[in-house]
């Protein structure tokens, strides 16, 4: 029988962790620009409910 290769299974581990992590920044960094970006589209709508005037 052969012998389980210890190091090959670390690595996987930390290539998955390292994975996962970059999956999440990623995902930070689309919901902050997102946030950022809806902040930037209130501040252009105008204030009150009054129509525009012809």
């Amino acid at each position: 029988m052969a012998t389980p290769n210890y190091n090959y299974e670390k690595r996987q581990r930390e290539l998955a962790k390292k994975k996962k992590k970059e999956e999440k920044l990623k995902e930070r960094e689309e919901r902050k620009t997102a946030s950022d970006g809806e902040l930037a589209q209130a501040d252009q709508k105008p204030q009150g409910n009054n129509p525009p005037i012809l």
